[in-house]
């Protein structure tokens, strides 16, 4: 996606309200900013106000890019731009402008603990599926050697192996070659049976004949 982001970079270039921007990561340097925006892996997108982004959730491609940069990189409400703020926002936000920056760190420590609360119950769960999947799947596969093993299903399949390197036909096929050697033999039968009837009637018109002449 480097070069749609560059395209996109490129369109908001000069910008007085928008800013498309890129951050390397790999780079020891940029360790804090990366750290404090909870960067893990790459790419990470994220948008919004400088000091508080949110992760961006949207496709990577360029028009799902633009689209998703014109309905919101746009000016709001924030520490930075309180005039842009109104109703219970503009309350809100004035009243942590009363606290103390000790204060308002120590609020910002209660979300991240939170946060890290939810990450470890979640990366426990996940541990516990993955081990609870690991063992139906040893299950699984024991049952099914097992079972393999009690039919003699290996030594079925080298039999059918070596049937078929032999040329073999299989017993299916030997069947219904009987069956239409019988049916041949059935119609011959029938054709038998149809030259007795004719020599029959032959034999009883030449009588008829005779008894025509008689009379």
């Amino acid at each position: 996606m480097a070069s749609d982001w560059e395209k996109l970079a490129a369109k908001y270039e000069g910008s007085e309200s928008e800013l498309i921007a890129e951050v390397d990561c790999t780079i020891e340097t940029n360790d804090g900013i990366c750290a404090e925006n909870g960067v893990q892996g790459f790419p990470t997108l994220k948008y919004g106000d400088a000091s508080a982004l949110e992760d961006y959730q949207g496709g990577r491609d360029y028009d799902s890019l633009e689209s998703f940069a014109a309905q919101n990189l746009k000016p709001t409400c924030s520490a930075f731009k309180i005039e842009l703020c109104e109703g219970d926002e503009k309350a809100k936000l004035e009243g942590y402008f009363n606290l103390s920056v000790d204060d308002l760190k120590a609020k910002v420590k209660e979300v991240e603990a939170i946060v890290k609360a939810s990450e470890e119950t979640f990366e426990k769960g996940l541990e516990e599926l993955q081990n609870t999947y690991m063992d139906m799947m040893e299950k699984h596969e024991e049952k099914m050697a097992a079972e393999k093993e009690k039919q003699h299903y290996g030594t079925i399949k080298s039999v059918i192996a070596y049937k078929k390197s032999q040329g073999e036909v299989s017993s299916r096929a030997v069947d219904e070659e009987v069956d239409d050697d019988d049916a041949i033999d059935d119609d011959m039968d029938d054709d038998d049976m149809d030259d007795d009837a004719m020599d029959d009637d032959m034999d009883d018109d030449m009588d008829d004949d005779r008894m025509g002449d008689e009379f």
